[in-house]
């Protein structure tokens, strides 16, 4: 474990911590019991009260050879290569009614993305600045509804089996108080260049909202898991350089173009993520370089040792530059101790307006270490492919 930073910089974290307004609006007791889905997570509740599902979705899949209710039936474990849909408007995700029940959670891995320093680091020498010192995750106040709303768990189905990552609430341009949007890593929904899409994508704002430990939650009730439900996506994008881009860690793959967008729909019908929770977080597409931004927190719910993936952390420093390749981006660092399982959590940072933004998440991590995470800068295309959401995603 390296040495925590030095008691300035963790001054200016504590700082941060105050501005960053990441909480929901609410009582204080429980958060907007009203608005909340009626769901009971991994019980049948006797409904029936499922989304519609877009006619252009069962037409995908029959364009595929793929029957929906065979599909729920358990056809989507197929990962043969000529079911493994891939190409950017072949995303397909029905709702599948408590399919992710707590035993099957508590099983979910990890994808963990790590690549070697010294790849890294030789890349580029020019734009990659020295590690920076590891600095230690902070677990995040409970109740985590009321001090980090936004910030949820994303759980997904690989051909390895169930998988995990971490997400973000956003807001929506065309649809202001009512976003289904969440910013996660590309490789949270899709495996890159040697796979396709992932399946069964669902977010969990405010996942396990006590911080309870797996054992105290083998007893947790429904809305202590899910406070606000499970959201399923009904729609991805990530970006064409995740897509094309080759999955070989040391190789520098396409990480500086790792991110993605979901739209979401609640499991059993109901209102907005955003009117459900209270609160989105704007995305900044046009944010300084790392030697301009100043202090950066990263938020997540880390699972690789010694991390339990149940409790919700954060990390706070002053990002530098990492370089993978010499055309691509360079990417923001910081220090950090969070393991995967965080990736795809949201960075943030305080602009002028004294407005807490959306300004990266998390991509990669050293390895065979916890000490630092790098995420990819938002620019063009990011905007552009969320922009592009919103316009025809956002208000199914």
């Amino acid at each position: 474990m390296r040495s925590i930073r030095p008691t300035a910089v963790r001054l200016a974290a504590i700082g941060l911590v105050s501005a960053l307004a990441l909480t929901a609006c609410g009582g204080e007791d429980d958060p907007k019991a009203a608005d909340k889905p009626s769901t009971s997570q991994g019980a049948d509740t006797g409904s029936d009260d499922l989304p519609e599902i877009p006619a252009d979705l069962t037409d995908r899949l029959k364009k595929h050879g793929i029957d929906l209710d065979e599909w729920k039936k358990g056809g989507w474990k197929n990962w043969d290569k000529d079911q493994w849909l891939r190409e950017a408007e072949d995303f397909v995700n029905p709702v599948i009614k408590d399919l992710w029940k707590p035993e099957r959670m508590e099983d979910a891995k990890d994808p963990v993305q790590t690549i070697d320093t010294k790849a890294a680091s030789s890349s580029d020498a020019g734009v990659t600045d020295p590690e920076p010192a590891s600095v230690e995750a902070q677990e995040e106040n409970k109740p985590y509804w009321k001090h980090a709303a936004p910030v949820g768990k994303i759980f997904f189905d690989t051909p390895e089996g169930a998988a995990v990552c971490s997400g973000t609430v956003v807001k929506d341009p065309n649809n202001p108080g009512k976003s289904n949007l969440v910013w996660t890593a590309g490789h949270c929904v899709h495996a890159g260049a040697e796979g396709g899409w992932y399946r069964n994508i669902a977010f969990i704002p405010a996942y396990n909202k006590d911080g309870k430990s797996p054992a105290e939650l083998q007893n947790a009730s429904a809305q202590d898991i899910a406070p606000y439900g499970q959201f399923w996506a009904d729609w991805v994008s990530t970006s064409g350089e995740w897509i094309d881009g080759t999955t070989a860690a040391t190789a520098g793959a396409s990480y500086e173009y790792d991110y993605a967008v979901l739209h979401v729909q609640p499991e059993q019908g109901g209102k907005s993520l955003e009117e459900t929770i209270g609160t989105a977080l704007p995305v900044d597409f046009d944010a300084p370089s790392a030697t301009e931004i100043g202090t950066m927190g990263a938020w997540g719910y880390p699972q690789a040792p010694p991390f339990n993936g149940v409790q919700m952390f954060k990390c706070l420093d002053k990002p530098v530059r990492l370089s993978l390749t010499q055309s691509a981006p360079t990417m923001f660092r910081i220090g950090c101790t969070m393991t995967a399982g965080s990736s795809g959590g949201g960075w943030f940072h305080v602009k002028p307006d004294k407005k807490t933004y959306l300004v990266s998440n998390t991509s990669i991590g050293p390895a065979g270490s916890a000490g630092w995470l790098a995420g990819p800068q938002l620019g063009q295309g990011a905007e552009q492919l969320f922009l592009q959401m919103s316009e025809k995603y956002g208000d199914k």
